[in-house]
Order: structure tokens, then sequence, then C-alpha cells
């Protein structure tokens, strides 16, 4: 093991990373900044393993949920932990959907519906990679045509890169050669007070979400329709809350997910602007992250089906020691023509960017 692998603080290795996926390379890259602060990611599935940033006194913890080798990475009892997710981030009803007047059938995995793209979507696919400084690395996906029952073959592009202002940002690029649909997103699993045994309950992390609406979905997770205000309902993050204090509100809404499994309509004064979306503050390490996104809505998930399994250097995960911010165009959006398009043709090319700050309060 060369002396720089020693001084990576996430104690990750990068042989325990290494394998070959149907014949492709999977390996770890570090990304670092000048604080200290670093961001470990591997190219199978885009999954992030570590993010290492300080606590209000200096304190380096790592505050993402994953894996510390390629074997767990891909046997996950969590599939979509702190992964890339594609074609389709979150939910289609019944997998199925209409292009060109063209049904298209897509796998069933969960439940009655499609969800992240099916059982082999981005997330367990194994990504060329170019680390191209420091504190940037770029992953490179060719999705086939009708891989995952999607048609047209989409060319795939992800930044990840590790700013000096402790800021995690993501950028996607796609083209297709074929009307296609696409919702790409980021699946982190993240917990601000560190990853331990066991990963502490996200309960008391403070939370702002800067949406005035958000998608009430049915019994199956799938959205009714309806684009409702958050006022007057446990959805309302609009001045910061505990994320605990309405997680088991006796509301139709909060059964259906189980506590927070919602999409939220983020505030825009125009389409596809970067602009603010959550804020979490935990206040024990005092550690604070920002949500900064081109999308239009914000998958926020509360950990509800997590059962303690284990995770990275001994840590485990219980239910609830993590909140996803996936930022995403709406969940079955191929099946509601009135909300934002999911669209992508020939000769566009489809861009994302999402940033993820961490900061102390």
């Amino acid at each position: 093991m060369s002396t720089t692998e020693i001084h990576h603080i996430c104690g990750l290795k990068r042989e325990n990373f290494q394998t070959t996926v149907n014949g492709k390379n999977t390996d770890l890259f570090i990304l670092k900044n000048s604080h200290g602060s670093e961001v470990a990611v591997t190219n199978y599935g885009g999954a992030l393993v570590a993010i290492m940033v300080p606590d209000r006194d200096g304190n380096f913890a790592n505050v993402i949920q994953g894996h510390d080798n390629i074997q767990d990475v891909i046997n996950s009892p969590e599939p979509f932990l702190s992964t890339l997710i594609g074609r389709y981030g979150n939910r289609i009803k019944e997998g199925r959907f209409q292009l060109n007047g063209k049904e298209y059938n897509l796998a069933i995995n969960n439940g009655p519906n499609a969800l992240h793209g099916g059982p082999t979507g981005f997330h367990a696919r194994v990504w060329d990679a170019n680390q191209v400084s420091d504190h940037a690395v770029v992953l490179k996906y060719v999705s086939s045509y009708l891989e995952e029952g999607y048609t047209g073959e989409l060319i795939v592009w992800v930044a990840y890169s590790l700013t000096e202002d402790d800021e995690l940002v993501i950028k996607y690029q796609a083209t297709t050669n074929k009307k296609t649909i696409i919702n790409l997103t980021h699946h982190g699993f993240f917990s601000l007070a560190g990853i331990a045994n066991p990963t502490p309950t996200i309960d008391n992390l403070e939370c702002e979400i800067n949406a005035d609406f958000y998608l009430p979905i049915d019994e199956n997770s799938i959205p009714t329709g309806e684009i409702l205000k958050v006022a007057g309902t446990p959805f309302d993050f609009r001045t910061p809350k505990a994320v605990g204090k309405d997680i088991d509100a006796d509301d139709e809404q909060i059964r259906n997910g189980a506590g927070y499994d919602h999409c939220f309509v983020l505030n825009k004064k125009e389409e596809g602007e970067l602009s603010f979306a959550a804020r979490v503050v935990e206040p024990v390490s005092g550690r604070t992250m920002e949500v900064y996104t081109t999308e239009p809505g914000v998958q926020v998930y509360s950990d509800n089906w997590a059962d303690g399994y284990k995770g990275q250097n001994g840590a485990t995960f219980p239910r609830r020691s993590a909140i996803c911010f996936e930022c995403q165009h709406f969940p079955d959006s191929p099946n509601r023509p009135y909300f934002p398009s999911v669209v992508l043709n020939p000769g566009e090319t489809y861009t994302q960017k999402t940033i993820y700050k961490f900061g102390t309060k």
C-alpha cells in the first residue's frame, strides 16, 4: 500500500474496491480540498462511500452511509445506498408509460411499480471513470437501447467535484439517439451526526425545505396527480423544524409513505434555475448541509425501511438514521402530461446541477 493511501482520513482502502464486474474494473476515487475534507466515490453505481467534513469543533466524521468494500456495495441490503439513479429516478406506475403512441414496459421492482431505473439500473452498473484532478472525477456510462426496457441509447456523464467551500457538486449531462425519458438523481443517505454503531436517528435534525407545495401519494407511493399546499400539513418545512416532529403524525400521507417519502415542488422563479432547495442542521455536532439544484423537485426520504444493517468501518444503519434529498423531476411524470416534461429528444442535451454544501453552525 502506498504511503499516500494511509493518509486518507476516511479509512477506506482502494484495493478493497478493486474487482472486475462484467469485464469492467471497479475502483475507489478520493476527492480532497485544502481544508482536509474528503469525498470517496466508487465507479460501481457512482456510490458515494465517504464524505468527511468537520463539526463545529473541527472533528471530521463520515456523514454519508455506504460500505467499505466493493462486495458489500454490490450486495447491499439497500441497493440504492448513496448511488446514482437512472434512467428514471423514483417510481413509474405499474412500470408502464407511452411515448410516441407506443407502450413501454419496465421491470417491476417496488410493489406494483418500477423504481429507480429497475433492478439493473445505473446504481448497478460500472461507469468509466476519469479522475481529472485532486478534487474531481468524471463518470461516463452508455445505456444501451432497451436496457431495462427504456428506448434509445443514452450516453451519460456525471462529474463529482469537491470545492474549497466544502461543496459536493454533481453535474449531469446526457444525450440520446432516439426519443426517450430521463430523470437522473443521486440517492445520498446523509447522516450529519456522523455514521456510528449505531448511527444516530435523524429525529432531531432541523430541516427547512423551500417548497410551498408537495405531491401527495397513494398507498403504492404513486403521485395522485394533485399538487397540494404544505400549509397546515406535516409537510410544511418552510420554517425550520425537527424532522421527527411530524414524522409519525396521524396523517394519511405520512402513513402512505411510512414517514417522509414524498416529492416537494421547489419554489422557483424560473425553470431550471440553480436555487436553494433545503437545509438541515444537526444540533449536537453543529454540522449543516444546504442543497441547491436546477431540478423542479426534491424527493425527501426519511430512511423508513432500514433495519440496522452493517455499513462501512463497523457502522450500523438503523431505521431513520439518514435523510435523503433526491433532486429530480417528479415521480410518474411520463403518465402525468402536466408535470414538467422528462422527455429527451435526439439533438437535445439533458443537464442537471445539484450542490450539497457542508458547513457548521
